[in-house]
C-alpha cells in the first residue's frame, strides 16, 4: 500500500505542474523548454524536426530533377528537329536532278544514262 500511495503522489505532483499557465514570456525566454512535459516529448519533437528536414531536402531534389528533365526534353526536341532537317536535306541532295546539276557544275565529264541498266548473267561451266 505504501508503494501505491507513492505512485499516486507522483502522479498528482506531476499533474499539478501541468496546470500551470503558459505565458508569452515563457516562450520568449525559453523557459517552456525546461518544463517536464516538453522534455518528455523532446525525442518526438526531434524526430518531427528530422522528418521536416528530410521533406525539405526531398522537395529540393525533386525540383532539381524536374528542371533537369525539362532541359533534357527541350534538348531532345531540338535534336529531333535537327535530325528531320538533316534527313530532308539528304533526300533533296540524293535526287538524280540535283546530282546531275552538281556534276555539271563541278566540270566532271560524266554522262547521264540513256538506256536502262541491264543484268549480266554468267553461265556456270
Amino acid at each position: 500500500m505504501v508503494a501505491k500511495k507513492r505512485r499516486d503522489k507522483e502522479f498528482v505532483s506531476s499533474g499539478a505542474g501541468a496546470s500551470k499557465r503558459l505565458s508569452f514570456r515563457d516562450f520568449v525566454s525559453g523557459r517552456i523548454f525546461t518544463r517536464a512535459e516538453v522534455v518528455n516529448q523532446l525525442p518526438f519533437l526531434l524526430f518531427l524536426t528530422l522528418l521536416a528536414f528530410i521533406y525539405i531536402s526531398n522537395h529540393f531534389k525533386m525540383e532539381k530533377l524536374l528542371k533537369e528533365a525539362a532541359t533534357l526534353n527541350k534538348e531532345i526536341q531540338e535534336l529531333r528537329i535537327e535530325a528531320i532537317t538533316t534527313s530532308s536535306d539528304l533526300m533533296y541532295f540524293s535526287k538524280q536532278s540535283v546530282i546531275l546539276n552538281k556534276v555539271k557544275e563541278a566540270g566532271v565529264e560524266l554522262e547521264e544514262l540513256t538506256e536502262p541498266p541491264r543484268r549480266i548473267v554468267l553461265k556456270k561451266q
